[in-house]
């Protein structure tokens, strides 16, 4: 495996890790402290439980771009190369919040994860 299919797989996984996340958040998991700045410890009221599905559907969306880029997912029309950058956007946005976050879960759980995450996506970026 190159190193831009190793990356690729490394976004992918750790993104499905937060996708089951945050469907446990929305079925009603009380780890509301290890989300959204922690303003919600236990169980999420519901406008954010819908929330937590809107961001997992968002995060499947990224990491098909992803695994499109590392050709891993191939699709009949190839996705234009600048949503990769979006998702090195968006995994630059979540490094910052999950560092600056209140909750000390978050920082801790999260912030090493989104480094991971922002590593992963700018190889592929960057070799794709």
């Amino acid at each position: 495996m190159d190193a831009i299919s190793l990356a690729a797989a490394t976004y992918a996984l750790l993104t499905a890790f937060i996708v089951v996340f945050q469907i446990a958040l929305a079925a009603g998991a009380p780890l509301g402290s290890y989300a959204m700045g922690g303003r919600f410890p236990g169980v999420l009221p519901p406008a954010m439980r819908i929330a937590a599905l809107v961001q997992a559907a968002m995060l499947g969306a990224l990491a098909l771009v992803v695994l499109e880029r590392a050709r891993l997912w191939p699709m009949t029309k190839p996705l234009d190369g600048w949503l990769m950058w979006v998702v090195v956007g968006v995994a630059a946005v979540a490094l910052v919040m999950n560092t600056i976050t209140p909750s000390k879960g978050e920082r801790m759980v999260w912030a090493p994860v989104a480094l991971l995450m922002l590593a992963s996506s700018l190889t592929v970026a960057f070799g794709a």
